[in-house]
């Protein structure tokens, strides 16, 4: 029997649909449902942990996009599905229709697990973004809502929530859209911010998806750019360095090119000696909407330079 692309990759996923997160490390790596935008984080038990979106099958666009799973590895080949850790109908100050549960992110102080959300509080989503905030004891589960965070009127078009918390235990917030990034520090609460918002100077054609890390006491900034092939999107992941955790930022490149989506969004860490790059595409469903988590190596010059980073496991397109 002759199959085309559709055909193959619906069949492909609905194989693992059955075998979910099947143990031959090979991309994407989770099979059992559509995720995006992934936030990879190493816990001190030991796991790499992974918070991304979720897009929902069949697909209607992203404003249906309202569960929070959980992923975690302690050998990169293995994954566990931890379930679902928050929906829209959690959220009591978000928009009565739901959806609009974009990339999120997580980080670790004071003994508890901060998850940091974009969600609407209002019926007209684009202009009543705010950034939630859901807390734990544990990482992949217990998660309460607990309010957002204040940002005065900076909340129109602005998603995608980063928080990096440095080595002194101090915590940065980050996020960003259209064409504009900004940071700030938070108070040691991790729930309110410390200082008005600035703006991240130096970015070359930011567009979104804010990620912070941290190697050789220099700070990365990775973010989507607004790159386009024949009218489409077809986003970049670029990098930026800078000796503070606000900037200024010296533009360092593109280290990720187009995957099989017109968006990009990733994040960078290092498990157990080894660099990662985290990313998504949609081998799997041939739909932009329809996007699946993958993982390859990243390597960096001696110069600290990031180097392309080889995307693996990717079918004929």
């Amino acid at each position: 029997m002759k199959m085309n692309k559709q055909t193959f990759a619906g069949l492909f996923l609905v194989i693992h649909f059955f075998f979910p997160l099947a143990g031959r490390g090979q991309n994407p790596i989770i099979r059992n449902i559509y995720t995006a935008d992934p936030s990879a984080h190493v816990w001190s038990d030991g796991r790499l942990y992974v918070y991304p979106s979720h897009d929902v099958d069949p697909p209607r666009g992203c404003d249906l996009m309202d569960k929070y799973h959980v992923f975690s590895t302690d050998d990169m080949v293995h994954w566990k599905d931890h379930g679902e850790i928050l929906n829209a109908n959690d959220v009591s100050w978000g928009r009565k229709e739901g959806g609009f549960m974009w990339a999120p992110d997580c980080a670790y102080k004071n003994g508890k697990y901060y998850f940091y959300f974009p969600h609407p509080s209002g019926t007209d989503w684009n202009k009543t973004w705010k950034v939630g905030i859901a807390v734990s004891t544990q990482p992949a589960s217990g998660f309460v809502s607990q309010g957002y965070l204040d940002l005065g009127d900076d909340s129109r078009s602005m998603i995608d929530p980063c928080v990096f918390v440095d080595d002194d235990g101090q915590a940065y917030f980050y996020y960003g859209g259209g064409g504009r990034c900004v940071g700030t520090k938070l108070k040691s609460n991790m729930t309110e911010i410390a200082e008005p918002l600035k703006t991240m100077e130096g970015l070359k054609d930011f567009h979104e998806a804010t990620w912070i890390f941290k190697r050789n006491n220099v700070y990365y900034l990775t973010y989507a750019d607004n790159n386009t092939v024949n009218g489409k999107g077809a986003n970049r992941l670029n990098y930026a360095t800078s000796k503070s955790p606000l900037g200024p930022w010296t533009y360092g490149g593109v280290y990720l090119d187009p995957t099989s989506c017109d968006t990009s969004h990733g994040s960078v860490v290092e498990y157990k000696g080894q660099w990662y790059a985290f990313y998504h595409n949609s081998v799997l469903s041939g739909r932009g909407n329809l996007r699946s988590v993958c993982v390859d190596k990243l390597y960096f010059n001696k110069d600290g330079s990031i180097q392309k980073v080889v995307q693996t496991g990717m079918l004929s397109q």
